[in-house]
């Protein structure tokens, strides 16, 4: 019996482990010690157990006392063995660096710094706990050393989502035994809206009312004027035809003056968006952001509730995407 494509044991298995990790306490740094480690023997760990049963009733029957030493042997390298397998993991410390926002249906990277403070440590992987199926990876920590490991998961969602729960394991060194730890980091990682694909024209800029009357309509839509030429003025700037004419009469060289650019105010605006719905308008906005923001221009957001005054660069970019991300 199923349900929904789940069989009942995995149902009661994944409310168990939800349950339990709800009980974890949450902190960006987690130190390792026999309080928060587990470990269990593999398959191969088991089928060593039997094969040592065996050796151990046939040695009975027999009477070899050969076969005694080979087994006791072999079960005093399954006792190291486990040994070494938790200490691999106790004494580390997880750290978890601050995570970079990302757009919905992006992977979002989670970088976890283990740090050993004596001996190295080998074959330690991480993943995600709540993807079925993760991927480990795995890192090797130096002595008295940091290493970095990277896991990811995808939001499908905007907004400022919790760091999913985390888990360390190892099998080192013979693979009879799985140690591993549960880690739920405090951090938490904010999902900008998916821009919209492809991306609408960017709405008309707005002139302000009392702009320079001297400014004029040049191709390509940008308001420009006319100066006299300034030493230092890159040659894109030099408005040739003018300066041809000017020169053939003795005139000077002019510059275009893209100071009247300033009187044009750039408005990404929730009602220009269409009678879309309103994460429909949010992955349109976001998708305006980007454009404005590579075309390197001034840009103002109003969304219901936000009015971000006009900027350009790094820090509009992300106020703008920010405030989408978090909209209500």
């Amino acid at each position: 019996m199923s349900f929904a494509g789940v069989s009942p044991v995995a149902l009661v298995r994944r409310g168990f482990r939800a349950w339990w990790q709800q009980r974890l306490r949450r902190s960006d740094t987690l130190l390792l010690n026999q309080s928060n480690i587990y470990i269990l023997p593999t398959r191969a760990g088991l089928l060593f157990a039997a094969t040592l049963i065996t050796l151990l009733i046939a040695s009975i029957n027999y009477q070899l006392n050969l076969g005694y030493v080979l087994t006791f042997l072999l079960a005093g390298s399954g006792a190291v063995s486990m040994q070494l397998t938790h200490n691999t993991l106790r004494g580390l410390t997880l750290h978890l660096k601050p995570i970079t926002p990302v757009f919905a249906g992006e992977p979002a990277v989670l970088e976890v710094v283990l740090s050993s403070p004596a001996a190295a440590r080998h074959g330690i992987g991480l993943k995600v706990e709540s993807a079925g199926g993760a991927t480990l990876t795995w890192v090797d920590v130096p002595a008295g050393g940091q290493a970095s490991a990277r896991v990811s998961f995808v939001p499908h969602a905007r907004g400022r989502h919790e760091v999913p729960t985390l888990s360390a394991e190892t099998r080192f060194p013979l693979g009879l035994f799985r140690a591993w730890t549960v880690w739920r980091p405090a951090g938490d990682v904010l999902v900008y809206p998916r821009p919209e694909r492809p991306s609408a024209p960017l709405p008309a800029a707005r002139p302000v009312p009392g702009g320079a009357t001297a400014a004029r309509q040049v191709q390509g839509g940008e308001i420009e004027g006319i100066r006299a030429y300034r030493r230092g003025d890159p040659m894109k700037m030099v408005f040739w035809k003018k300066a041809a004419k000017s020169m053939e009469t003795g005139g000077e060289l002019v510059s275009r003056d893209t100071t009247a650019s300033a009187h044009q105010e750039l408005w990404l605006d929730w009602r220009t968006c269409g009678p879309l719905a309103p994460e429909d308008r949010l992955s349109r906005l976001a998708a305006w952001v980007l454009t404005a923001d590579r075309a390197g221009v001034n840009y103002g957001l109003k969304i219901p509730g936000v009015d971000l005054p006009r900027g350009h660069g790094l820090t509009q970019r992300r106020a703008c995407l920010e405030a989408l991300a978090l909209w209500q």
